[in-house]
């Protein structure tokens, strides 16, 4: 093969486009829209081999503008700059058309960059990215475009590619190409959806196969294949964002084996820093004050996995994975913070009340003098009523008890002590 057959089996027309029938059926906008020859700024969104690019491509070589390619990946302000130096002349006449992959990979200002000759039809953007758009891309690209979700592909989907990919080598090869059935379709659900895996692991299998008056693909031959790919995990995509979900939302669900699964999942893609960090974060925000006690126990657990690294970094980070799936839960700290924070995002607040301040000398302005704060130290049980918050909001609560035994216990201390 002298391509990739991903690159021999990409399709010319949207006809031939495998899946995406919900975008690209008949009567489907975005059938319509590439139907019109009327292009808009377009942002495909979806993980990796579902033909994003693919169908950027088709729409591009139909529509009479100068096709010009970057990969945000490796792209630089000066390579912005020379497409938008096209501007205005005799190759341009009908416009450019800018096909952008990776685009969360643009810095804001190289965004910004584009903003303007996008604004005005100069440019014309089909922009695709692994990751949610809503999060990396510029709000002001984001509110000129049109975005498209591309989603993974079926099982059947990826048989009919690697049918036509069996098709496409016989041909090459002038051999016939034996694959069972079985072993097609365990491709086609190891590849999770995505066409460039599949048909790298078809290669892979043709690569090791027997040749002789045929090429034959033996069963144990792809198990071999599919044993060395059975882990797809992507740092930079969606589906980091989405196994890192479902780890800290299995330990706050209370569901260990979920949360040693998800773990496994992390580790074996060798992402110990997510696993880490994840993990922290869902002690403080998920058990929290329930049992305050498993904040310094996890913290050494990540530090001695940190220390010894993989793969013996697995044990303490099973034990504290485990410890905090099934542990109390409280996000009474978590639910107190975001509301103080809302409320100071809303400008709520004020000065600060004088006897808080720090500062022990009065104008002559001053309508009340001296610092008049009361030490708490100083009376019995450590406590005297006073006002702590801004006039304005003096009397708003943030923190509210939970029901675990830990804050009801604290709870019950404080109304001893405030009377209340």
């Amino acid at each position: 093969m002298n391509s990739p057959l991903a690159d021999a089996l990409r399709p010319k027309t949207i006809s031939q486009v495998a899946g995406q029938s919900h975008l690209l059926s008949d009567g489907k906008i975005l059938r319509k829209i590439i139907d019109s020859g009327n292009i808009p700024n377009l942002i495909f969104y979806g993980p990796s081999g579902v033909g994003k690019t693919t169908v950027a491509n088709i729409i591009a070589n139909s529509s009479g503008k100068k096709l010009c390619y970057l990969n945000a990946t490796t792209a630089s302000t000066a390579d912005i700059k020379e497409i938008v130096n096209q501007i205005g002349t005799i190759d341009t006449a009908n416009g450019i058309l800018l096909y952008l992959d990776e685009i969360q990979y643009f810095n804001k200002k190289q965004q910004q960059i584009l903003l303007s000759y996008i604004e005005n039809g100069d440019i014309t953007l089909i922009a695709s990215t692994t990751e949610n758009p809503y999060f990396y891309v510029y709000n002001a690209i984001l509110s000129r475009s049109t975005v498209f979700e591309f989603k993974s592909l079926s099982k059947e989907d990826i048989i009919l590619v690697i049918n036509r990919g069996i098709q496409i080598i016989t041909q090459q090869k002038g051999k016939n190409l034996s694959i069972s059935p079985l072993s097609v379709q365990k491709i086609a659900t190891a590849s999770n959806g995505d066409v460039r895996r599949a048909l790298n692991m078809l290669e892979l299998c043709i690569v090791t196969a027997d040749f002789g008056d045929s090429i034959d693909i033996q069963d144990a031959t792809v198990e071999q294949i599919l044993a060395s790919n059975a882990v797809r995990y992507d740092r930079d995509g969606d589906q980091h964002y989405d196994i890192i979900s479902a780890y800290q939302k299995s330990m706050r669900g209370s569901d260990p084996d979920a949360a040693i699964y998800y773990l496994g999942r992390l580790l074996a893609a060798g992402d110990l820093p997510s696993a880490c960090r994840r993990l922290l974060v869902c002690a403080n925000e998920d058990v929290g004050l329930a049992y305050p006690q498993i904040i310094p126990i996890v913290k050494a657990a990540v530090d001695t996995a940190l220390m010894v690294g993989l793969p013996e970094a697995r044990l303490p980070l099973a034990n504290a994975v485990i410890l905090v799936a099934t542990a109390p839960k409280s996000n009474s700290a978590h639910d107190a913070i975001n509301a103080a924070m809302t409320d100071i995002g809303k400008g709520l607040g004020g000065d600060i009340p004088r006897h808080l301040q720090n500062k022990h000398f009065d104008g002559e302005d001053a309508e009340i003098k001296g610092q008049n704060y009361l030490y708490p130290h100083a009376y019995p049980k450590h406590y005297v009523n006073q006002q702590y918050l801004p006039d304005s909001i003096k009397n708003k609560k943030y923190y509210s008890f939970g029901d675990n035994k830990t804050e009801r216990l604290c709870k019950e201390y404080w109304e001893k002590i405030k009377g209340e």
